[in-house]
């Protein structure tokens, strides 16, 4: 039994925010920063995406660390690359609260935060003083009341490249009225062209994140712009607005839903993407993975990465040292000499 098991009943005694904040209260009290080499299962998981070397592929999903506060120890927990985030150039208080829920009966969450965060200047003084090795991403975002938009993710490129192993252009939050429209081909085209402009050809690599709530033509053409733009990788997907049946007492609340039910979507939107690249676009696997079992299935599914959060909130951080060791075995019982020869394998 883990030390979470037994600490869990007592956390979800709190809200959600609140059981939140306290989480990352202990965690700053951590004081050592950086990535700590695992067992001998990394050489296996090791693996190269947008020029970037990463110790193993599950990741912790942005949403969690906002503010790039406890970034450290979470490598510490043995996750491959931690993302930060969503900043926003000014800081804002997001929407009223509450605002976030857990539903236990659906091993699910459902939040509509807003882009609650204290500002990139902020946490761009945390990135500068950290030590130690670790891929370590900034999600960026807009703020709600912006008049410009776009001019909100340019400005964000040019603050968070210094310190970004890489950068992710958050456009799928359900949560900040009219953002995902920034998905449609015209808005991306105008978007990536404006931010193809501010990216310093030797700054970080840059990823787009899109929702999983897309119509049957919108992959092919989200994957067509990102190419023209030459975006690094897709993460596949954001949280979704639709409701499947659901069992908690939360269930009606509005907001984005992810972890279990959140699964069949984004394993599906997962799929088309790698259909509409064929291959050339990495993918990123996020929505829904509570396991070794999920992981391996967005894997040879085509995603390169993984990432999670909600399936956290359930199992506590040991979950990515667990599904890392998981994938290791499955990458020897399937014959592979390294889990990037598993990719698209499904």
């Amino acid at each position: 039994m883990s030390l979470y098991s037994l600490l869990r009943p007592l956390i979800f005694k709190l809200d959600a925010e609140s059981a939140h904040r306290a989480t990352i209260s202990a965690l700053k009290l951590r004081s050592v920063t950086g990535f700590t080499a695992e067992p001998d299962w990394t050489p296996i998981l090791q693996t190269k995406v947008a020029g970037l070397r990463i110790p193993n592929p599950v990741g912790l999903a942005a949403g969690f660390d906002k503010d790039a506060e406890v970034f450290g120890p979470m490598l510490k927990f043995g996750f491959g690359f931690v993302e930060v985030g969503t900043l926003t150039p000014r800081a804002q208080a997001g929407n009223p609260t509450p605002r976030l829920f857990r539903l236990e009966d659906d091993r699910a969450v459902i939040n509509r935060m807003g882009f609650n965060n204290q500002g990139q200047a902020a946490a761009l003084d945390r990135l500068e003083r950290r030590r130690g090795n670790g891929i370590v991403g900034v999600n960026i975002g807009a703020n709600k009341d912006s008049a410009d938009r776009i001019g909100d993710y340019v400005a964000g490129v040019r603050a968070m490249s210094p310190v970004a192993d890489y950068l992710t252009i958050n456009i799928s939050s359900p949560n900040t009225p009219g953002l995902r429209q920034l998905q449609d081909e015209g808005a991306l085209r105008g978007l990536l062209s404006a931010i193809g402009e501010a990216r310093d050809p030797n700054g970080p690599p840059i990823f787009l994140k899109v929702a999983p709530d897309l119509g049957e033509r919108e992959p092919d053409q989200i994957v067509r712009v990102a190419l023209e733009h030459h975006i690094d990788a897709v993460i596949v997907a954001n949280s979704t607005v639709s409701r499947p049946r659901l069992q908690s007492r939360h269930r009606d609340q509005i907001g984005g839903l992810s972890g279990a039910p959140l699964k069949p979507l984004a394993l599906k939107a997962l799929r088309e993407f790698r259909a509409a690249s064929g291959g050339e676009m990495p993918l990123i696997g996020v929505g829904g993975i509570a396991d070794a079992d999920d992981a391996w299935e967005r894997i040879r599914a085509g995603a390169s990465l993984v990432q999670l959060y909600s399936a956290m909130v359930y199992e506590g951080p040991g979950i990515a040292r667990r599904i890392a060791a998981g994938l290791a075995e499955r990458v020897k019982r399937a014959g592979f000499a390294n889990i990037a020869e598993a990719v698209g394998s499904g």
